[in-house]
């Protein structure tokens, strides 16, 4: 019955910790004595706590000094001091010896201040703050990573080095990216030549096409080179003497559309990859004459690490690639032909919201080439001296456009996805073999890309 009645060791700062009041009685450096009795008294490290007894003491102890210093003010009164983070025990005899109660004294760091300066910093957070030793645990769920690493630098402040992270970050944390890459390719080329032929008794002379074939002047009928396009023969006598005329006009015009359109989902922080294309073999020698094949990949490449920094705020590392075998690059190594590759690629890192899109690499070439051949001095000759000269020139214009948009996105049920393979429906029997049906496209977003018109111009480049 003594036990239960003898402290009313009301420990202040115990009190406090639970009450507003707490934190403006600390600021001042007083405590406010509660009567009750308790066998738990919690104490912050480097503060004071009063603690008073119903009946008076003759004698105090502590088990740990390096833990809480302890002083009588009076025989009913113990002042209790926090020094280190711990656990030790406070003991109060009567005047007779005999035990009264032993109190567990716990020291902890103060994290009062902590936390209000975390209610300030991230007032709609819901985040849990702990003492664990010396250290802080930090427990709880938290809007984005970018707010779980302000938390976290704010508790290295208060404890360096002896924060724990407890805390999860909610909302959406997977963020799909669309990328889309569009190359157009254009090629203008136009060529002018001509060549004169002149034939009589003792006169032979033949310029430009001529030569390259078999031609007799007594036919005036000619044979160019293989492949060769755009020739108009003009042949004529005067007199005795033979006159041939040949035109070589052509012109070529060429374009190249391509537009891939990849898309990749992935977790915050963890690196996704996607190839659409293939894997080229490359022999490579070795020691002792031994020769092995290394695959080389091509096709549209990419790889990326989303980061949801704040909200829908999302960090990107990005790395991308279109590449193509070159066939005219090639080279022969031990007898073997070993074609070169176009690549073009783009490594950047952006920030963007969710839905936004960045057009993070552009490329506009434009080449230029002419070229004239003619015989010496007759070519110079006014008007006459087309006859003698030959005139080409070749332009070839290239643009690619690589644009990405990130979404954040959520699973959902399988049955709202739909492949294109699921609006194709193929014919029957019937349909087949009596009506010449074949499968066709129902309704649908692949049906309008069926139904598209491709003829006329397309792309970026611009004249």
């Amino acid at each position: 019955m003594a036990l239960k009645t003898m402290v009313a060791a009301a420990l202040t700062g115990f009190a406090l910790v639970c009450t507003p009041v707490a934190d403006t009685a600390w600021a001042e450096g007083l405590r406010i004595v509660k009567k009750g009795t308790a066998s738990q008294l919690e104490v912050p490290m480097n503060r004071a706590v009063v603690v008073e007894s119903d009946v008076p003491f003759s004698e105090l102890s502590i088990a740990n000094p390096g833990i809480a210093d302890i002083s009588s003010l009076s025989d009913r009164t113990i002042y209790v001091l926090g020094k280190s983070p711990g656990l030790t025990t406070l003991t109060l005899l009567d005047s007779t010896g005999r035990l009264i109660t032993n109190v567990d004294v716990r020291v902890a760091a103060d994290v009062s201040e902590f936390k209000e300066r975390l209610r300030q910093i991230l007032p709609t957070e819901r985040i849990e703050v702990r003492t664990a030793n010396d250290g802080i645990v930090l427990s709880g769920t938290v809007s984005s990573a970018a707010r779980l690493q302000r938390a976290m630098d704010l508790a290295e402040r208060y404890a360096p080095e002896r924060v724990s992270n407890l805390m999860s970050v909610g909302g959406v944390q997977q963020v799909m990216l669309k990328v889309r890459f569009a190359e157009m390719q254009r090629a203008v080329s136009k060529s002018l030549s001509s060549s004169v032929a002149l034939g009589g008794t003792g006169l032979a002379a033949q310029t430009g096409t001529w030569l390259q074939g078999d031609n007799g002047l007594t036919n005036p009928d000619i044979t160019t080179q293989d492949g060769a396009l755009g020739a108009i023969l003009f042949g004529f006598d005067i007199g005795s003497t033979q006159v041939g005329l040949l035109i070589e006009a052509l012109e070529q015009k060429g374009m190249v559309r391509t537009l891939a359109e990849p898309n990749l989902s992935a977790l915050s922080g963890q690196e996704a990859k996607f190839l659409a294309g293939g894997e080229y073999p490359v022999p490579v020698s070795q020691e002792d004459g031994v020769t092995t094949i290394e695959y080389k990949p091509f096709g549209i490449e990419m790889s990326f690490i989303p980061r949801v920094v704040d909200g829908d705020l999302i960090n990107l590392e990005l790395n991308t690639s279109v590449s193509a075998i070159d066939t005219s690059n090639s080279i022969n190594v031990d007898g073997l032909s070993v074609a070169a590759f176009s690549r073009r690629e783009a490594s950047t890192t952006v920030e963007m919201r969710d839905g936004e899109s960045f057009a993070i690499a552009g490329l506009i070439q434009d080449d230029f080439l002419d070229n004239t051949a003619q015989l010496p001095w007759l070519g110079d000759v006014p008007i006459l001296g087309a006859l003698f000269r030959s005139s080409d020139y070749q332009r070839s214009q290239t643009e690619l456009v690589i644009i990405i948009s990130a979404h954040l996105v959520t699973p959902t049920r399988g049955e709202a996805l739909s492949l294109p393979t699921d609006r194709v429906k193929p014919p029957s029997e019937n349909e087949l073999f009596l009506f010449g049906r074949v499968a066709r496209t129902q309704s649908g977003p692949a049906s309008e890309v069926a139904r598209q018109d491709f003829s006329g111009s397309y792309g970026y480049v611009m004249d």
